[in-house]
């Protein structure tokens, strides 16, 4: 237990620290003036920029979170069913996979224009790149997994009668879900990474929205701001994935212990 401790406190106090000695650098680089201020403005003046457009920031940054929850929520359901589907029907995998692996050659830059174009300038047009961001890493790792699933445990259920529905909830299922995390975790950043290059090509509200706005005015304090809030949100959603995965994979817990 005093081991576990001591593992726990030195995971939070290393990134802490190097956060901390990061900051310091960079406010010193900036009071000494060796790269001018309206190019990089220190770590304070970024701080009361913040503070200044708090409310501001925070407005914009609900509709950038819904419109990655909304996303997400429809990534996921998506990339769950096509691995699904693809793990029972082997003809299925061989014509979709390529097809799935096609559409993520497509840089976003490239097709969020398209979408604007296509779906206007509300919030359509950011769920459906999010979607199309957040499916392929949860298709293809569920699938990895559903495809990695114990066989002799399989046969021995087939032995003793099981469906195809019994097998995949007891066997194929749980042993995917260590996949299905490890992909949440990457789709979550993605997500709301593509949620703000959308709005940067079009909308009303959002924080990429707002990163436009204070890039045409030279406002560049505002911009880190923003910079460090979108990184923020993103950590602190895969926090809350790591939260969740806990508390569905107690098994891991325990090997932890």
């Amino acid at each position: 237990m005093k081991k576990r401790l001591q593992n726990t406190t030195s995971d939070y106090l290393m990134p802490v620290t190097a956060i901390t000695l990061f900051l310091i650098i960079w406010q010193c680089v900036s009071m000494l003036g060796l790269v001018p201020s309206f190019m990089l403005p220190s770590p304070v003046d970024v701080a009361k920029a913040f503070v200044k457009d708090f409310p501001l920031l925070l407005s914009h940054s609900g509709v950038t979170l819904l419109e990655t929850f909304i996303g997400m929520a429809i990534g996921i359901a998506v990339g769950f069913l096509l691995a699904v589907l693809m793990d029972r029907y082997g003809l299925l995998r061989k014509a979709l996979y390529p097809l799935i692996v096609l559409t993520q050659t497509i840089p976003t830059v490239a097709i969020a224009p398209l979408l604007v174009l296509w779906f206007g300038y509300e919030m359509l047009p950011k769920i459906i790149l999010i979607v199309l961001v957040v499916f392929f890493p949860i298709a293809v790792n569920l699938l990895d997994g559903y495809q990695q699933a114990d066989k002799d445990t399989i046969n021995l259920l087939l032995a003793m009668g099981a469906n195809d529905r019994q097998i995949f909830r007891y066997v194929k299922f749980p042993s995917a879900l260590g996949h299905f995390f490890s992909s949440l975790k990457i789709a979550v950043s993605y997500a709301v990474v593509s949620a703000v290059i959308s709005e940067w090509l079009g909308g009303f509200n959002g924080l990429g929205v707002y990163m436009t706005r204070v890039k045409k005015a030279y406002a560049f304090d505002k911009m880190f701001a923003v910079i460090f809030l979108i990184s923020a949100l993103s950590l602190i959603l895969m926090w809350l994935v790591n939260v969740i995965q806990k508390k569905m994979m107690p098994w891991e817990n325990r090997k932890e212990q």
